[in-house]
């Protein structure tokens, strides 16, 4: 017979402090070991049938292990603002003032540098850099197409704004990271739906192609025919990222009868996966530029 791991209310269901938990008697140190509890972080416990995400993670972290003068940032400060969220276990990103002398923690990948008044926010409990702070600290951190890529994502949620960047840039000027967040806002679009979607188009346009629109609405005598992620109009040649619809058969569906009607109005459309972004960009790239020299600039 299978023994039923034992779980005290107080703890089921929850993220809890295990030094905390042992020492008002509800758990042993050795009960931790059990198949009842997942480890997060050191001394952070979670029951085992919580399902942790990226979010769950980073509260942990906040509430259990941050002294003061931390913040999540990052790539995790952009799921907190409404952007996408990396996968479970991926580190917290935390940036930490130099006086906070915290770290290293397995789990968290830690940045140390001062920030400004206003520069740290509250979110659900949680001190998280601010969007413009955060773009600052993608754009020194990450290379560029993953800083633009996330940008990109606080562009297209609202929580980020390009005047509000812009102002940033000007306040900051000089200053060593200066640069290269004005490399990432000579680059970002906040119309772009999806890391990868952004990630293409960046690697594109680095590449020398011709800068696209995003998701660009292709109408026949004023009526909606489609929406493709990134469009050359005046070509007539279109570029879509096939991502994770692919397992359901009914969008697969419906996809594809809007290609033919884009292949109605005598557009070219490449689709790109992400095997093929990954491993055959040079082929995707001869591929569009083909299709774009094939073609006159049409109005």
């Amino acid at each position: 017979m299978t023994r039923i791991p034992r779980r005290p209310a107080e703890l089921a269901g929850k993220v809890f402090y295990a030094r905390e938990a042992v020492h008002r008697g509800l758990l042993t140190k050795n009960a931790l070991r059990s198949s009842a509890w997942q480890q997060l972080f050191h001394n952070v416990y979670a029951d085992s049938r919580l399902e942790i995400s990226h979010r769950t993670r980073c509260h942990a972290a906040a509430s259990w292990l941050f002294p003061p003068g931390c913040a999540i940032a990052g790539r995790s400060a952009v799921a907190l603002l409404g952007g996408p969220q990396p996968r479970p276990a991926e580190p917290v990103e935390v940036l930490v003032e130099p006086t906070a002398r915290f770290g290293p923690v397995a789990g968290l990948r830690i940045h140390v540098a001062t920030w400004r008044e206003g520069e740290v926010w509250r979110v659900d409990g949680m001190p998280v850099t601010s969007p413009t702070r955060t773009c600052w600290d993608l754009a020194y951190w990450l290379d560029l197409v993953e800083a633009v890529a996330h940008v990109d994502a606080l562009l297209h949620s609202g929580a980020a704004r390009m005047e509000e960047l812009m102002a940033y840039l000007r306040r900051r000027k000089g200053e060593r990271g200066a640069r290269r967040l004005a490399q990432v806002l000579d680059l970002v679009d906040g119309g772009a739906e999806s890391l990868p979607e952004s990630r293409l188009r960046v690697r594109l346009v680095e590449a020398g192609a011709p800068r696209p629109v995003t998701q660009h609405v292709i109408e026949r005598h004023g009526r909606f025919v489609a929406r493709v992620d990134l469009a050359w109009p005046a070509f007539k040649v279109a570029v879509e990222y096939d991502g994770l619809w692919h397992h359901d058969p009914e969008q697969f569906h419906r996809d594809r009868r809007r290609l033919n009607q884009i292949l109605g109005e005598e557009w070219i459309v490449l689709h790109v996966t992400s095997r093929r972004l990954a491993e055959d960009f040079d082929g995707i790239l001869t591929e569009l530029r083909t299709a774009l020299t094939s073609r006159r600039p049409r109005t």
